[in-house]
């Protein structure tokens, strides 16, 4: 390559992959955003690329415009998966891919609390329009002009979006990540030891749990609710895989646990947490969304 602007465009990779699996709820479509801006990038001529004055805003543009184009497609594809749908859920740094984190830091996804389960099935539920407005903006720290810029929309109309974006998230902050730990250690014990009382009491009453395979492994198609219901579902589990091991491990920020069945990863569970008990389960078990994990 002999483009003069190459480090400053490959060091935007990291930031590209965060907006793009925020803004998408999918590391594999994250990546493949990414690697399309680029190639974008290098499809224009070398005077066209010289005349970029700020490349990261020109490529964050690009990015975010193929993101809300894919959101605004995703309707149709999520009528055409097999069960419910939920994001893909991604391992701490240190427990990436089995091993240390790459060494190319542009190839991890900055955990925080913009991206909890619980915060990204919001998302899910915005608008196209809103959802890119709302990351960009509170997440992303960029100026309503800016975000205006990149939808194609007034900033005015940009901040309404922002602005109901925000009322669908939950302004509780929730327990802090040692109580979390606890809670969910508790339920794996739990589960291990088939103690259905002891599950029936780390659960809320009106939790619900929810399943994603994709059609590609064996799960519940239709969420489980209530907390009586889902401690009989996972005694079920339990009883019908008695060799998969579980074990504690960071999801998307936040405690939760891993199925391992000989080497392999065949399930993460992400948990949301109120006032000491589990309100809801993810279980994600279609194998596509599962290839960041490994038995580590």
């Amino acid at each position: 390559m002999t483009d003069p602007q190459l480090r400053s465009v490959i060091s935007e990779r990291r930031q590209l992959i965060n907006l793009a699996y925020r803004l998408l709820g999918s590391l594999a479509e994250a990546e493949d955003v990414v690697q399309e801006t680029y190639a974008r990038w290098y499809a224009l001529s070398g005077p066209q690329r010289r005349d970029v004055a700020a490349p990261g805003a020109w490529l964050t543009t690009v990015a975010s415009r193929i993101c809300l184009d894919l959101l605004g497609s995703a309707r149709a594809r999520r009528e055409r998966y097999v069960g419910e749908w939920i994001p893909e859920p991604v391992p701490d740094r240190s427990e990436w891919l089995g091993g240390p984190a790459p060494a190319d830091p542009a190839d991890r996804v900055t955990l925080d609390e913009s991206i909890g389960m619980a915060f990204l099935v919001v998302l899910d539920s915005m608008t196209p329009a809103e959802r890119v407005a709302f990351v960009l903006h509170d997440v992303f720290r960029y100026s309503f002009a800016e975000v205006g810029d990149i939808v194609g929309r007034t900033p005015a109309a940009c901040r309404q979006l922002a602005s109901s974006a925000r009322r669908r998230i939950r302004t509780s902050r929730g327990p802090s990540g040692t109580q979390r730990a606890e809670v969910v250690r508790d339920f794996k014990r739990a589960w291990e030891t088939r103690d259905i009382e002891a599950l029936i009491g780390l659960l809320d009453p009106q939790a619900t749990a929810i399943a994603d395979s994709g059609g590609l492994a064996p799960a519940f198609i239709r969420p489980i609710n209530g907390g009586e219901q889902i401690a009989r579902a996972w005694i079920e589990i339990a009883a019908r895989a008695p060799e998969v091991t579980l074990l504690e491990r960071t999801v998307n920020g936040q405690p939760g646990l891993v199925a391992q069945l000989a080497d392999t990863i065949v399930s993460v569970y992400a948990f949301d947490i109120a006032d000491g008990r589990i309100t809801r389960i993810w279980a994600i078990r279609n194998p596509e969304k599962l290839r960041p994990w490994t038995a580590g």
